[in-house]
């Protein structure tokens, strides 16, 4: 790796949206070799600051310091719906291709002007510095690689001369990440990389990421692509100190959030019970005085001399507890946001009778183009993961268990069944209604108030008077995960449930799938969750 590379730098740097701080004062050293997971909830300011650090939008105050040679995945395709792949690939190896022109040419100069003729060092030390560019690009590579990346990335079998306007929304993203992947810059940024990608095509994607000389910043929700990749973390969401940085992977990041956690608790709860010893002390100790009662017969001749001392005493302890107090209330540790946190049960209901029968049984069940499954049962304790490539069927199949699709076949569901599905897409009858107003009349007053929204920790208090679709799809999803959770069914029915989710977030509500009364179907692309599954699963092939 060149030496010479230089750090993407930001400093201090602040950016306000609508009236609020999305980034606040935050700075960052990204040095050659370091490759960053910026993670946290969705609206903590992740995307924000990959445009800071883009140079894409400007900070308010503070400034950002960049290599020349800088990608940044939603900027790189400058190119209409008419333009073919082919143009895209040229314009990513241009670079490569200019290196080996400039190397070519800068090596005819040498030969024309020999040792210790004019101009003989300076172009020696132009070729050096071209030499050592084109070594960090893989310049002589270049075309293979573009090969390599297209094929790993699932578009290998795509005519050059194929439009943009021809490809899907996923081949485009596809495209964008393999010009940029080609280009190999100094520094890369990226956000939610592995979306659109499959297993595979994921990890050719962290494994090119790892060979990268130079800097990577990503903001991902991809635990496993955060664990395969990052040599360090930056959680945006609240800490007491701000954001903080963490060395490692994800498994090194969720061992130390976990103790910073518990210490952060532990050190609110200990200033709680000294704040509260201080202000007892300042507020009735001054008035616990000795001589309330009157002295006693053999202590009459000493009695104003020891009663002085006394309130000297207390004075004094009520003047260092006041003053204890004061310095403790200005520098008091903030109370620890409330987690999400689901108590056992909470995501699905059992049955009020024991009956061995399963919720659902399906038997030669078949969505013509979409789904052929010859048997199912779902028992009332079910923990199914159901996976299988794009297309296989997975959301077809929570449908029909959830009783929203017709199916050839049979199809057996207990009676009084209750179902809950969260689909992939969010959408709600009166988008103008709040998220409270909506909430309250889902459940109902009575349930709103026992099991308030803002307890669920998904959430922010400070979206509760937003109107639905003024939320970002992220936050729609998860209100309507919110309004299953308030009213667990018998049978819970998740398609994609980690997606728009922060790590934090994904690793409590899978905490949470795995005891508890109740049935949970889910369908997941992701890794991370799947590696560590406990439950049965169920492959559908296409």
């Amino acid at each position: 790796m060149s030496q010479s590379q230089p750090a993407l730098l930001a400093h201090e740097i602040v950016r306000s949206l609508g009236g609020r701080r999305v980034v606040d004062g935050v700075s960052l050293t990204a040095s050659p070799g370091h490759r960053i997971g910026l993670i946290g909830e969705n609206g903590v300011g992740k995307s924000t600051l990959l445009r800071l650090l883009a140079g894409v939008d400007e900070p308010d105050t503070g400034s950002v310091t960049r290599p020349d040679d800088l990608g940044f995945l939603h900027q790189e395709m400058p190119f209409d719906t008419g333009s073919t792949i082919a143009a895209v690939l040229d314009e990513a190896l241009r670079e490569a291709r200019d290196d080996l022109a400039e190397l070519q040419r800068l090596s005819e100069e040498i030969s024309r002007a020999p040792e210790g003729t004019p101009g003989h060092q300076e172009l020696l030390d132009a070729y050096g510095r071209r030499l050592e560019q084109a070594q960090d690009r893989e310049s002589w590579d270049a075309d293979h690689r573009a090969a390599l990346v297209l094929e790993g990335l699932g578009l290998g079998a795509l005519a050059h001369d194929r439009t943009l306007g021809s490809l899907s929304g996923g081949q485009r993203g596809r495209l964008a990440l393999a010009a940029l992947l080609v280009r190999r810059p100094t520094a890369l940024l990226l956000d939610e990389p592995t979306n659109h990608l499959d297993d595979g095509a994921a990890a050719f994607l962290e494994e090119q990421l790892r060979d990268l000389p130079g800097t990577v910043v990503a903001a991902s929700h991809d635990r496993a692509f955060l664990d395969a990749v990052c040599t360090d973390l930056i959680d945006l969401d609240p800490a007491v100190d701000g954001p903080v940085r963490y060395g490692g992977n994800y498994s090194a990041y969720v061992s130390a959030k976990h103790a910073e956690r518990e210490r952060w608790e532990r050190r609110y709860a200990e200033e709680q019970e000294e704040l509260g010893e201080l202000r007892h002390s300042a507020g009735v100790t001054a008035h616990r005085v000795a001589p309330d009662r009157g002295p006693r017969d053999n202590e009459k001749m000493g009695y104003g001399h020891r009663a002085g001392r006394v309130q000297s005493q207390i004075s004094r302890r009520v003047r260092n507890a006041a003053r204890r107090l004061a310095e403790l209330e200005r520098v008091q540790v903030a109370a620890p946001p409330r987690p999400l946190r689901f108590a056992a049960g909470a995501l699905a209901a059992a049955r009020p009778e024991e009956d061995p029968e399963p919720l659902v049984a399906l038997r030669d069940v078949r969505v013509p183009g979409r789904l052929a499954l010859d048997v199912l049962d779902v028992a009332a304790a079910e923990r199914l993961l159901v996976t299988g490539a794009n297309g296989a069927g997975k959301s077809t199949l929570l449908a029909v268990l959830a009783g929203r699709l017709a199916a050839e076949g049979e199809v057996r569901r207990r009676r009084h069944l209750t179902v809950g599905l969260l689909t992939q897409d969010t959408v709600f009858d009166r988008p103008d209604r709040t998220a409270r107003d909506a909430y309250a009349r889902a459940l109902g007053p009575e349930r709103a108030e026992a099991v308030p929204l803002t307890s669920l920790g998904l959430v922010h208090p400070t979206d509760l008077g937003k109107p639905l679709g003024a939320l970002s799809v992220g936050q729609r999803r998860r209100f309507a995960l919110a309004l299953l959770v308030a009213r667990p069914p018998q049978l819970l029915l998740l398609d994609e449930p980690t997606n728009h989710l922060s790590p934090r977030l994904c690793d409590e509500l899978e905490e949470a799938m795995g005891s508890g009364p109740g049935a949970i179907v889910l369908a997941s692309h992701d890794r991370w969750l799947r590696r560590r599954w406990q439950g049965r699963t169920l492959r559908l092939t296409t």
